[in-house]
């Protein structure tokens, strides 16, 4: 059969991304608790396309993946991406694992104990190499004490910290959680609140700070990005931080 992708396009148009997206895929990460937790992730793999290729090989995305079934974490990753580059002829090559990940906290909303947090992995390839480890950590401010027997009371779901990070060694998904937590559940102190003390004040400012300062304090973290939305009705306000700043 004549191989019609590898053919010579006179065109001299070349393509920046070509790839497969929303592959439901079974994985393995690993869990600081338990050694793995078995979760089903979302798998998009592209490559750029020289001007001199008329198309890609599509199915060679899917046999890769199963080539590293079982195996694919943050040591596989750069393997995946060397084979990705050298199957397709490409120069770059990306992949991105969105995938839930479960925490028993002890302090899960709905009374279940185990809370949900998205995590995202992109690994990319061209000269060097790159990867990123997102992580999505809802703000659920604590209840507050109850002192007599009205209804208990609860400000809900107040928002959410978006963590983007580089290692310089590897961290535990748990530990990053930790970290924010430790400033979500901790300085947002419903006693605090009420007492209307500057620093308990509820802002995006004053907790992406907060939770910057205790990322930067971090050894194995080399660079990362937080950044904190309100969710309101209607609107959302939000703020970043980069560190080192760009």
């Amino acid at each position: 059969m004549k191989d019609i992708q590898s053919q010579h396009d006179h065109r001299r148009i070349s393509i920046k991304k070509v790839g497969v997206k929303n592959i439901s895929y079974p994985i393995s990460v690993l869990d600081k608790a338990h050694h793995h937790q078995q979760t089903v992730a979302t798998v998009n793999m592209f490559v750029n396309l020289p001007h001199h290729f008329k198309g890609t090989h599509m199915s060679r995305f899917v046999e890769i993946l199963n080539r590293f079934h079982g195996n694919i974490n943050l040591e596989s990753f750069h393997l995946i991406l060397e084979e990705m580059k050298a199957k397709l002829q490409a120069e770059e090559a990306h992949m991105e694992i969105e995938f839930p990940y479960f925490l028993k906290t002890g302090h899960g909303q709905g009374g279940v104990g185990i809370n949900e947090y998205s995590c995202r992995m992109h690994g990319s390839l061209d000269q060097e190499d790159d990867l990123t480890l997102e992580t999505r950590v809802p703000i659920y401010p604590p209840q507050a004490s109850q002192k007599d027997n009205s209804m208990p009371r609860s400000l809900g779901r107040w928002g959410v910290a978006d963590i983007c990070l580089r290692f310089r060694h590897f961290i535990w998904i748990e530990d990053l959680i930790k970290m924010v937590e430790e400033v979500t559940l901790h300085n947002l102190n419903w006693a605090d609140l009420i007492s209307g003390t500057p620093d308990s004040h509820l802002s995006v400012e004053q907790i992406t700070k907060a939770i910057a300062v205790k990322l930067s304090g971090n050894k194995d973290i080399r660079w990362f990005t937080v950044t904190v939305r309100n969710l309101a009705e209607g609107l959302s306000t939000f703020a970043t931080i980069e560190w080192p700043d760009a």
